[in-house]
This record gives structure tokens, C-alpha cells and sequence, in this order.
């Protein structure tokens, strides 16, 4: 929250269902909330985000730039700061706990038992993207909750991590070690504070990271299970490094991937001799399960 409590509303408007789901994944690379509304009179999306703290416009213009990929320019936001008041508590009283397979998703607000036998991670709305809401991010889950009734991992490194759900998430389900970097040195905070809250700080290290390639990746690659809940250009872009650190048999979970850009992920992968095991479809987005066999060749599906 800013200091005197003010929070930047960012609005654009975009002609078409697809367009507005790239805008809705650009805008959440800053905001701490999103919503897509449709239009009354014509097939566009109205667009909008909120955020606690002034928005980096050179971070928002490169999300938007990977967002709008092969339909020409992106349409620049209007952003704006709206007077004080608590918008960050009524934002997260207005996000219900959420299932996605054995994982429970709930706010500290939430003060209702958990369900018997769920794995709970609790995640507020914050300055950093993955508070489960979001179609990529229960994909990532829901391939977590299926990959973990036949597969036990020893080294799990999660790149991109955001509010750190997926890192707590892979922490709570094998109790191993687990690395996780971000790129935004906000989202390392936030990770931070949330892997005090689910009592996984010991299990997980944190640090700031480009990518793959630093030392510290370095240092607790090759890992078995890597996780990537980023965008699609980025992952196709960063495939020859995610081969570098997945361990022969290891598996992938990679999303933030539109419909339409899986092949592009797809294909640069398989030059690397990692291969699609599963997909996840949700609302449009896609998460791809992708492996890496002992002998280099496309393995059983799971």
C-alpha cells in the first residue's frame, strides 16, 4: 500500500474477446487486480487494473509489447490515481477461497475451516502476480496436483514466481527443497511475506533473478521439476536455458500461454528434446506439461 493509501487505476479498451485476455495478462505484470468487462454495444473489452503504488511504465509497455505479439501495436492505457481509501482490502475481500485440485486458495480474511484433507496456501491480492485467480495459475496448480499422484521430486526451481504460490505450493506437496526467482524485485518482497505466512520460508530460498542465467540458478540447477508461470514469449525465448537446468526425466510446467501461442512454446522446446506430456486448457489459456526423458525421446503422458 502507498503511504497515504492512494491507489492507480489503469483502463484501455481493445476490440475483441482474444485482445482483451492478452491486455488482462500485461496489466497483472503491475497491478494487484484485473478485471476483463465486456462492452454493451460491440465485441470489444474494457480492461482494467488497479495498483498500490505508481505502475512501471517501462515494465507495462514491454508486458503489453509481448502481449500483443502479431496484431500489431498495443493501445496505450490510461492510468490514473484515485483519491485514498482501503482499495487493496476491499479488492481482497472480493476474492473467495478458490479450489484447484488438492490446493486451497484463501485469503487472510477468510476465516472459515479449510476442507478436509486440502493443501492450504493462503495468498492476498498483493503487487505481484498469482493469487490463483487466473486461468495460468490454476493450471499450474491442477498439473501440480495430477504430477504429484505418480512423480516425488527432489530439486524444484520456480522461475518467474510472483507472489511465490507455486514455489509454497511445490514446498507443501514434497517437502523439498525448492528455489524460486523473479525478475521484479517487488514480487521477491511479496514471495517473501508469503512463505513466512505458509511456513515454508526454510523450504524455499528466494532471490532476484533474470531468468535462468545467474549463479544462483546456477547453483540449485539441474532440477527435476521447473515451473514457469510467465508469458509465451519468454518461455519460447528462454527454452534452450530451461533445457539447461531440467534434469534428464525432469518435467516442466510452463503457462501464461494464449490458445494460439502453444505451438510457438511447443515448437521451440521440442528443439531442445522437451516434449508435451499434457496440456490444461482454462478460459483460454494454456499450461503445458512438458518432459524430458533419460534417453531424449517424447515419454509416457501423465
Amino acid at each position: 500500500m502507498s503511504h497515504d493509501g492512494s491507489v492507480w487505476r489503469l483502463r484501455l479498451r481493445v476490440p475483441d474477446a482474444e485482445l482483451g485476455l492478452r491486455a488482462a495478462a500485461a496489466l497483472e505484470t503491475v497491478c494487484a487486480a484485473v478485471s476483463v468487462f465486456e462492452e454493451a454495444s460491440s465485441a470489444g473489452r474494457l480492461v482494467e487494473g488497479f495498483a498500490v503504488r505508481a505502475p512501471d511504465r517501462g515494465r507495462l509497455d514491454t508486458a503489453l509489447a509481448l502481449a500483443w505479439a502479431g496484431r500489431g501495436d498495443p493501445p496505450a492505457p490510461r492510468v490514473e490515481k484515485l483519491p485514498p481509501r482501503d482499495w487493496l482490502g476491499e479488492n481482497q475481500q472480493s476474492f473467495p477461497p478458490l479450489r484447484a485440485g488438492r490446493y486451497f486458495i484463501y485469503g487472510s480474511h477468510h476465516r472459515s475451516a479449510m476442507p478436509a484433507g486440502a493443501t492450504g496456501l493462503q495468498i492476498d491480492a498483493a503487487t505481484a502476480f498469482g493469487t490463483g485467480d487466473h486461468a495460468s495459475t490454476r493450471g499450474c496448480l491442477l498439473a501440480l496436483d495430477r504430477i504429484a499422484r505418480r512423480r516425488r521430486f527432489r530439486r524444484v526451481l520456480d522461475v518467474g514466481t510472483g507472489t511465490g504460490i507455486l514455489a509454497i505450493a511445490a514446498a507443501k506437496t514434497w517437502r523439498r527443497r525448492v528455489f524460486a526467482v523473479d525478475i521484479d524485485g517487488n514480487a521477491v518482497a511479496v514471495a517473501r511475506v508469503n512463505l513466512r505466512r505458509n511456513g515454508v520460508a526454510k523450504e524455499v530460498g528466494l532471490a532476484w533473478s533474470r531468468g535462468y542465467r545467474s549463479r544462483a540458478v546456477a547453483r540449485h540447477s539441474p532440477a527435476d521439476l521447473v515451473l514457469a508461470n510467465i508469458l509465451a514469449g519468454p518461455l519460447a525465448l528462454m527454452a534452450r536455458d530451461l533445457a539447461g537446468a531440467l534434469a534428464p526425466g525432469g518435467f516442466a510446467v510452463l503457462s501464461g500461454i494464449l490458445a494460439e501461442q502453444a505451438n510457438l512454446v511447443l515448437a521451440a522446446h521440442r528443439a531442445q528434446r522437451v516434449y508435451l506430456r499434457r496440456r490444461i486448457a482454462i478460459d483460454g489459456w494454456h499450461t503445458l506439461v512438458l518432459g524430458r526423458s533419460a534417453s531424449d525421446v517424447p515419454g509416457e503422458s501423465i
